[in-house]
């Protein structure tokens, strides 16, 4: 085993030889036709790369395709304004990463003039840019010669090397950056070899080495690998530490009023930070008192369940109609009520939806039906304006 001290297990040749099988093997066998490969530009490297953390490819062809129509430089993007940016990453999740990626665009923009500094260790100094994004940035787009160890590359590296060093921990983390660092390629491995490595390394992580029943019989560097040898390569890697996962409750207002909704701009930290969203309280019976005195009835509809990253939010939803003759207290009520920042919350039409920076749940939610409920309010109401 290869721990978190001690010395490379495997056997020199072994060690030199293994960029070079990854290089053949990805030029023969990787992928090739994703729309953020074969190019040297930084921009569609990195911003293919933040949107890839913790995120399907499937998923992010289409967020990707729809960045670049909308901002196809950085400077495009700097310039956007926040809202703009976190609507179109609605519905991709982990909303840190828009927000940093919108800073990341303007330090570029800034610090820079404009241009992607072409080494990881100056990447590596931007917002949102860690070592393993930098280095693959500085690896696809400047030919440096830097390891990366992204979560498919850490498995198959940990396999390869039977790193049983523990991941959680910094110490784990130091000895497989120093595995990865020792099997790059040399210029014997050829021209392009570092992006043909690097490719590869993911590649045989997203495709081959997979975390359940790995597909060793096609993978290029079975015949040295370690784990495959022990008879166990699931056991890898190890990462210990588990995250105790919590259990939240919210009741959510759906309050609607002609064709609009009501919505609340999130804080600037914490969970869908500076999103749109409805308004929750910490209970239904929360929920319910607020709402005593307002025109309409609570209208209580099915509960779900949002997976966070560590907890489990159990959403309960109330739709709220609201008369077209809305008073002027009962608006000024409703907004007191619910507002979550102090920009406070805005009135939005139906249309203008897409517009805004939503998280996902309440996006479907109000998609499901919100044609339904504007109809609807315009019945009550005998269809007046």
């Amino acid at each position: 085993m290869n721990g978190g001290g001690g010395v490379d297990a495997a056997a020199p040749a072994e060690v030199a030889g293994f960029a070079g099988r990854v290089v053949r093997w990805q030029r023969a066998h990787g992928r090739s036709d994703l729309p953020w490969q074969n190019t040297r530009d930084p921009y569609r490297v990195w911003l293919s790369e933040i949107m890839l953390q913790q995120t399907q490819v499937a998923t992010v062809r289409g967020y990707y395709a729809r960045f670049l129509a909308r901002f196809p430089t950085v400077a495009e993007l700097a310039a956007a304004s926040s809202e703009d940016v976190l609507a179109l990453w609605s519905g991709l999740g982990y909303y840190a990463r828009a927000r940093h990626l919108h800073r990341c665009a303007q330090a570029v923009v800034q610090r820079h003039g404009g241009r992607f500094p072409q080494t990881a260790a100056a990447l590596a100094t931007l917002p949102g840019i860690g070592r393993s994004t930098a280095a693959a940035i500085a690896a696809f787009c400047f030919g440096e010669r830097v390891a990366i160890l992204d979560g498919n590359v850490k498995r198959v590296l940990a396999r390869v090397t039977a790193c049983d060093a523990d991941l959680a921990q910094a110490a784990g983390e130091r000895r497989l950056w120093s595995l990865a660092e020792a099997r790059l390629p040399t210029a014997a491995d050829g021209p392009g070899a570092i992006e043909a490595y690097t490719q590869g390394l993911m590649d045989l992580g997203a495709t081959v080495c997979l975390a359940r029943a790995p597909a060793c019989e096609a993978c290029p560097v079975a015949a040295g690998c370690l784990a495959r040898a022990a008879g166990d390569p699931e056991r890898y890697p190890v990462k210990t530490r588990k995250v105790k996962r919590s259990q939240w409750a919210s009741a959510l207002l759906w309050a609607t009023h002609r064709d609009r909704v009501w919505l609340v701009q999130r804080p600037a930290t914490g969970v869908w930070a500076q999103l749109w969203t409805l308004p929750d309280f910490a209970s239904a019976d929360a929920l319910a008192a607020a709402a005593a005195d307002w025109p309409g009835t609570l209208e209580w509809l099915p509960a779900f369940t949002h997976v966070l990253t560590h907890a489990d939010w159990r959403l309960q939803p109330a739709r709220l109609v609201l008369p077209a003759r809305l008073p002027a207290a009962a608006q000024r009520a409703i907004a007191r009520a619910t507002a979550a920042t102090p920009e406070g919350g805005r009135w939005v039409a139906v249309a203008d939806l897409p517009a805004l920076g939503l998280p996902a749940p309440i996006r479907k939610l109000l998609a499901a039906t919100a044609t339904l409920n504007v109809r609807g309010d315009r019945a009550r109401d005998g269809g007046s304006a």
